[in-house]
């Protein structure tokens, strides 16, 4: 099968204005060392500062490379999602957070895992990534993943809701992310056919 482009990086975000051209500064580096035909798709979930004036600068300067979608209100992560991953058109698709904690170097050996290896979604991990946090945020967290993994056998992922995840395009056109079902795509992916799950940690 033909793709239009090797890598759709589609980034969710909310009031990122001051991160945002740091983040595509460092997203085009990597492609452009790598070779990678790419596109950016930021959406904008109804952020209040300037980031939707720096998404529209950003596509000016890069009309080939960056896309946004702006929605007029916050409806979350997961109606972000749904629509980068709709209008998404690369054979792998990268989803990464806007601000600065995902690493854009991980992009070439997550689009490997999922083009050479053979994996149809890579979900990222940090080892120290909870340091630092209150235990009122990691005790539910560590629960919610451990609940994660039990119920859905999918025993190897650590963090089924890091924002930095690499999906085969197949993956991303066949499920539906709404709600809260962000937190759980390995779930959707397996329960729609998809098995070969990976971390990248």
């Amino acid at each position: 099968m033909e793709y239009k482009l090797d890598i759709s990086v589609v980034v969710p975000l909310f009031n990122e204005d001051e991160s945002l051209p740091e983040l595509y500064a460092w997203i085009e580096r990597v492609m452009k060392e790598r070779g990678f035909s790419y596109e950016v798709i930021f959406v904008n979930d109804g952020s209040t500062d300037n980031s939707w004036n720096v998404i529209e600068t950003l596509s000016q300067e890069n009309s080939e490379h960056v896309r946004g979608i702006k929605f007029r209100r916050n409806y979350g992560k997961s109606p972000a999602l749904y629509c980068g991953f709709k209008a998404a058109q690369g054979r792998v698709v990268i989803t990464m957070d806007a601000d600065l904690q995902d690493s854009p170097d991980e992009i070439p050996e997550l689009y490997k895992m999922i083009v050479e290896e053979g994996y149809d979604l890579v979900s990222g991990y940090k080892l120290n990534r909870s340091q630092g946090d209150p235990l009122s945020k990691t005790i539910p967290t560590k629960l919610f993943n451990a609940t994660a993994r039990k119920v859905s056998g999918i025993k190897n992922l650590h963090d089924f809701n890091c924002g930095l995840k690499a999906y085969r395009r197949k993956v991303i056109k066949s499920i539906e992310v709404y709600g809260e079902m962000h937190r759980y795509i390995p779930i959707l992916a397996k329960h729609a056919g998809f098995k070969r799950i990976g971390e990248k940690v």
